[in-house]
């Protein structure tokens, strides 16, 4: 990325081109890429081609202005930390299944090393943590979107939140290409939740707008609340809500 298109990202994201590489810039890269860009699966349900580039995802996120799931999200994050001068590398992760961790190259996460410690950085998980993790530390880690906690298990590092296990980070460093057998999957596999319904999620203040299928889900300090929207509704809410402009509503979010 040249220092045209690291602007036009940090425009998109709302945040001023940070003074050092530190873990403050990080902190506030991580919220405003949270709470601006959503992970959304409009591609997979609309077949849009997915590729795992690092210019196609930026530009599917600063000029198309739309957001994406894991391996584009943080693929995308991934390319402008390196360019804001970063030591960055991306990491399999295994997701907690409620039963067991899955299958290896399920979700793809970021590994930040600064001076002091590595970190975990995540924009690409929907609810997850506002803020970069250590990951060189057992101890709880308060977040204002929960307490997280990173504990070994083998080789390995397994995240747990306040729902309990989150997935287990490989620590071995990978490429994006070496995600995208788990991408073609996941975007035309019939097991695949995300062929099964559409979802689009973004980070509110203390909450999260999300809408799956034709429901909105908001939720709140507060609570959480739930509306079936009608048509007006469900193209209103992805414009206004998500900045995402559709013509007609996906026979995808089924009927209201």
């Amino acid at each position: 990325m040249d220092g045209a298109r690291v602007d036009a990202y940090l425009d998109r994201i709302g945040v001023p081109r940070p003074a050092a590489a530190d873990l403050a810039a990080l902190r506030a890269l991580q919220r405003a890429h949270l709470a601006t860009v959503p992970f959304e699966n409009l591609s997979v349900q609309l077949g849009e081609p997915i590729v795992l580039e690092p210019a196609a995802l930026v530009a599917k996120v600063v000029d198309r202005r739309r957001g994406g799931f894991c391996y584009e999200l943080n693929g995308a994050f991934a390319a402008l930390l390196t360019a804001l001068g970063y030591d960055v590398t991306l990491h399999s992760c295994r997701v907690w299944t409620g039963r067991r961790f899955g299958v290896p190259l399920d979700h793809m996460a970021v590994r930040v090393r600064l001076p002091d410690a590595p970190y975990l950085v995540d924009v690409g998980f929907g609810k997850f943590a506002h803020h970069p993790l250590r990951l060189d530390v057992t101890d709880p880690q308060p977040d204002p979107g929960g307490v997280y906690e990173v504990l070994p298990d083998g080789p390995d590092l397994a995240v747990r939140g306040d729902g309990g296990w989150e997935y287990l980070l490989d620590q071995r460093p990978y490429e994006l290409l070496d995600f995208e057998p788990l991408c073609w999957w996941h975007r035309t596999s019939p097991a695949s939740h995300f062929t099964r319904k559409l979802t689009c999620s973004i980070l509110a203040g203390d909450g999260r707008f999300t809408v799956s299928g034709r429901t909105l889900i908001t939720t709140t300090g507060a609570g959480r609340t739930e509306r079936v929207l009608d048509d007006a509704e469900f193209l209103a809410v992805y414009r206004d809500t998500f900045g995402i402009t559709l013509d007609a509503v996906p026979a995808a979010a089924g009927k209201d």
